[in-house]
């Protein structure tokens, strides 16, 4: 009966090959996904091999390509947290209890630009940044008031920071302790993903050397004090955001989050005393099967190389748990509204691909930070995803679509090809010394944008359908006046402050970085108490450590 049913396909493709040859394809465009894999016209079982129970398994079983937990959202949605923060820690605190009032489930912190790079807001490198596109934070006391009336014991808490991530942390678990929750109980992530900073986003200070050294003390601080909270947020968004290829951004993050291991084993840890709390962060672009089959692909190849590399037993160590967010990248200024669409349709594709977590896009971002109105749409949009449309009903309603396995098998495939090449350079540390992920990256936007420009690629808006006569939608404006108000919040601190025990403590840290069997974050802790400032801190541990320069690709 089987071969009768395959004798009687094959002739119907057969003949279905006669008519599409006949069938002139649309001229000018491409038929390949953004990431450029070609797309053939028609995905059948001969298109793809698949061994099911090898490849796909069930959710919540090895190797987790349908998902992460047994009942996925059929038991639990995922997370709605929008980023927000802009201002000052007053601003974003009333935006945070916005949200909050509005559905959603998890705060996500933004932070300014002084701040991701160590400075307090009277730096003279800070003029003109404090608070544009996040919120000021210069100490403790700026931390009291982000999170005041907000019970950290009753919210998981999102901070996207890194080079000085481990000084938010610190300042969190005093917040912590003076609203008497015990570090143990707090919840929540922090991004603290350097090696993305070198590859992608270029917000670092330190040397990649030292920089892994405090990463890899906050992994062992965690796993030894707070055992609910994820220590790193190993992050392939902005190697996306950046212009790579969808399987570069799995190649890399993965590759990142490999060597984060790498570092902790050697610091004694055992595998499984950390690895259950090592969290992702990836972009939800447009190309809506690709990043599906990105997901499942990464959850596939993390549990594998726990369990077979690394030498993880305990089945937590193999979940590959995500935050996705819709692409900032995808979002034009050109007919702004038409952004509400491809967030929607980035948003559904993040879902479909199993995400715990997740961010939408306001659709006036390309323009400015957005407003109440855009965040709440955004919020919004995943809200209708959830309840409206039925995606949610079944688990992985797409697995098995041969098209979907097909990708899934190809950006697996190109991903072991790109670790091969990473190790040949000697890991992923080196790797970066040497610019290759840039250099792939740049190479990767380069051919995008020829493709853009040349109008193979359609973005609507911009390079068809274009309106010439635009009205842009009201934007928000950052007051001018609250970076005076934080320098002047910042430069009263210091004059309150007990000063003598601020310089001890700037003394231990700066002791305690030059040596190497030193874990900084209790040290950190204790800083933090005495309101010793970012950029104090900071500039503790670039006296100890020097800062990092790269050599620009072109």
């Amino acid at each position: 009966m089987a071969r009768t049913e395959d004798r009687g396909l094959a002739a119907a493709l057969d003949r279905w090959r006669e008519r599409y040859a006949a069938s002139p394809e649309r001229e000018g465009e491409l038929f390949s996904t953004i990431s450029g894999i070609d797309v053939e016209p028609l995905y059948t079982a001969e298109s793809v091999e698949i061994e099911s129970v090898r490849d796909l398994g069930v959710p919540g079983s090895f190797p987790f390509t349908r998902g992460v937990y047994p009942s996925m959202y059929r038991g639990r949605l995922w997370t709605m947290r929008q980023f927000a923060g802009f201002g000052t820690a007053e601003e974003t605190n009333a935006r945070f209890r916005y949200l909050l009032e509005h559905g959603q489930t998890g705060l996500s912190t933004a932070f300014d630009m002084p701040t991701l790079m160590g400075y307090d807001s009277d730096h003279p490198r800070s003029l003109g940044e404090v608070g544009r596109e996040g919120v000021a934070i210069d100490s403790l006391a700026d931390m009291e008031t982000l999170f005041a009336g907000i019970p950290l014991g009753d919210v998981s808490t999102s901070m996207t920071i890194n080079a000085p991530a481990a000084i938010l942390l610190a300042y969190y678990v005093v917040v912590g302790e003076q609203q008497g929750v015990g570090r143990d109980l707090l919840r929540g992530t922090i991004q603290t993903d350097i090696l993305k900073e070198y590859i992608a986003q270029k917000e670092y200070i330190f040397p990649p050397a030292p920089s892994m050294r405090l990463v890899t003390d906050m992994i062992e601080f965690c796993a030894n004090e707070m055992p609910l909270w994820h220590p790193i947020s190993i992050s392939g968004y902005h190697i996306r955001e950046a212009g790579s290829t969808a399987a570069q951004e799995l190649a890399f993050t993965l590759q990142d989050g490999f060597t984060y291991v790498e570092w902790a084993l050697e610091r004694g840890l055992d595998v499984d005393a950390f690895a259950p709390r090592l969290s992702f962060f990836f972009n939800a672009h447009l190309d809506f099967f690709e990043e599906i089959a990105k997901y499942r692909a990464a959850r596939r190849i993390w549990a594998r190389e726990l369990r077979d590399r690394y030498g993880a037993r305990d089945e937590r160590s193999l979940l590959m748990r995500f935050h996705a967010q819709t692409a900032g990248v995808s979002l034009t200024a050109q007919q702004p509204e038409v952004n509400i669409v491809r967030t929607a349709i980035e948003a559904l594709a993040a879902v479909l691909g199993g995400t715990q977590s997740l961010h939408t896009n306001s659709f006036d971002e390309a323009l400015a930070l957005p407003t109440e109105d855009a965040v709440r749409l955004a919020l919004r949009t995943q809200q209708v995803i959830a309840h409206e449309t039925g995606v949610v009903n079944t688990i992985d309603p797409l697995g098995g679509a041969y098209y979907v396995e097909h990708l899934t098998n190809e950006l697996e495939r190109q991903a072991y090809a790109y670790f091969d090449r990473i190790a040949a350079l000697g890991g992923m540390v080196a790797a970066i010394e040497q610019n290759f992920p840039q250099r792939e990256i740049a190479e990767a936007s380069f051919r995008y944008q020829q493709e853009v420009e040349a109008a193979q690629r359609v973005v609507v808006g911009v390079n068809r359908y274009q309106l010439a006569d635009e009205q842009l939608p009201p934007i928000l404006r950052i007051d001018p006046a609250l970076e005076r108000k934080q320098v002047e919040r910042v430069q009263a601190l210091r004059a309150r402050r007990d000063a003598a025990s601020v310089e001890r403590r700037l003394g231990a840290i700066r002791d305690g970085a030059a040596g190497p069997d030193v874990n900084l974050m209790p040290l950190l802790v204790d800083a933090a108490r005495d309101y010793v400032t970012m950029g104090e801190i900071c500039d503790a541990l670039r006296d100890a450590w020097g800062t990092w320069r790269e050599q620009p690709v072109f």
